[in-house]
């Protein structure tokens, strides 16, 4: 096996994190709390979540059930049409995911982090177990086990684009609006049965846990010609956080071996699946996965989870919409505390946020998603006009 190369990794990210096509498809993956709505303070035991989960076999609109490390549910979609395609396909799964889980008693919440329950480890697999046990040994024990078991979110995933330029200004875009995302969709004010003064708690425990490996990607103020190669050096200095078993050997999962993956190449020992891997362990809140991952955004209520799947989308799939969120989103470029602890009620972002909204609801018509303006106008009512955001309002952590 011959040695890896940083030119080895560039060509990697460039051909699959970074992989150009005519942008329309759209997918989402939606993240839930499940609580026993008889004692929701009470932790629901995993197997119990899948069982009832899985009961009835594959979903109607073929999106796929996995289970995060504290027994949070995640629905993902499947690469669809249009938003008007998801918003279809996801609802439709999503009811009947609710119908099964009621039919034992259980029930999905949308926040961003767990209102009453501590972290509790559930998953099995080995890759969590090294994920605890990597946050743990590096000072971030009880910030690594509530991201792990505690926090849940909506995620948008959306085309790279159709050429590179058209992939730099989607990057830069996804970029600048993240504090706005996360600023009109927080919803994670409580932690533990308290209040944390913060609007989405959610946003700073990511920003708090191992930086090298969550912070942004494009920094404020920042704009490389080539983001395949920002990616490339983002990956190539950030920690190993685990390692797999190769086949054909005796070699087991073992976690934080202490080196950064340049370090790894040094000694000549990775190949190129470890280096895919090592950036599946990598949590930006734009991550490039062959498209653009989402992962700022607080889970919502039930009611108005598309909301923020039609406005990222609306905002970096309509050329209009797009150019009046680049100006809109410039002067909140990396905003990113002042968004988790302010959120609307900081004038800058409320501003931004009005204005993507708008140019929101004019383009969905424009996307084949009319169907979609009257909940996403609802929300902007009721929240975003009013310098407001889910975690504005009256606290009810058993909801």
């Amino acid at each position: 096996m011959s040695r890896l190369t940083v030119q080895d990794l560039y060509e990697h990210t460039r051909g699959v994190c970074f992989k150009t096509g005519p942008p329309g498809k759209v997918g989402a993956e939606t993240e839930w709390l499940v609580i026993d709505p008889a004692d929701p303070a009470a932790h629901v035991p995993l197997e119990r979540v899948r069982a009832a989960a899985e009961a009835g076999g594959p979903l109607p609109g073929r999106s796929v059930i996995t289970y995060e490390p504290g027994g949070q549910l995640e629905l993902s979609s499947r690469v669809c049409d249009g938003l008007a395609d998801l918003h279809e396909a996801l609802s439709q799964d999503l009811a009947s995911v609710r119908a099964r889980l009621a039919a034992d008693g259980l029930d999905l919440v949308g926040r961003g982090v767990d209102p009453l329950r501590r972290p509790r480890l559930q998953a099995a697999h080995p890759r969590y177990r090294c994920m605890y046990d990597y946050f743990a040994g590096g000072g971030y024990r009880e910030t690594g086990a509530t991201m792990m078991c505690s926090t849940a979110s909506v995620q948008v995933c959306l085309d790279i684009g159709a050429d590179p330029a058209d992939a730099l200004r989607r990057w830069r875009l996804a970029h600048a609006l993240g504090p706005v995302l996360v600023a009109a969709f927080a919803n994670s004010p409580l932690r533990a049965g308290r209040r944390t003064g913060l609007r989405s708690t959610r946003q700073a425990i990511w920003a708090a846990l191992d930086p090298c490996r969550t912070r942004p990607v494009l920094e404020a103020g920042t704009g490389p010609a080539d983001p395949c190669r920002a990616w490339t050096r983002y990956a190539i200095d950030a920690p190993v956080m685990l390692t797999r078993p190769r086949p054909g050997t005796s070699d087991g999962w073992t976690g934080a071996p202490g080196m950064t993956f340049g370090e790894w190449m040094d000694k000549g020992e990775p190949c190129l699946d470890d280096f895919a891997y090592h950036l599946s362990t990598l949590f930006p809140p734009v991550r490039p996965r062959g498209w653009l991952e989402l992962r700022m955004i607080d889970a919502l209520p039930l009611r108005y989870w598309p909301v923020p799947v039609a406005v990222a989308t609306a905002l970096l799939d309509d050329p209009q919409a797009g150019r009046i969120a680049e100006d809109a989103a410039r002067p909140v470029a990396g905003r990113w505390g002042a968004a988790a602890r302010h959120a609307l009620t900081d004038p800058a972002l409320a501003l931004a946020a009005r204005r993507c909204f708008a140019a929101a609801l004019q383009a969905l018509p424009r996307l084949g998603a009319a169907e979609l303006v009257p909940l996403v106008a609802d929300y902007a009512r009721r929240y975003v006009e009013r310098g407001r955001c889910p975690a504005d309002d009256p606290a009810d952590p058993a909801v």
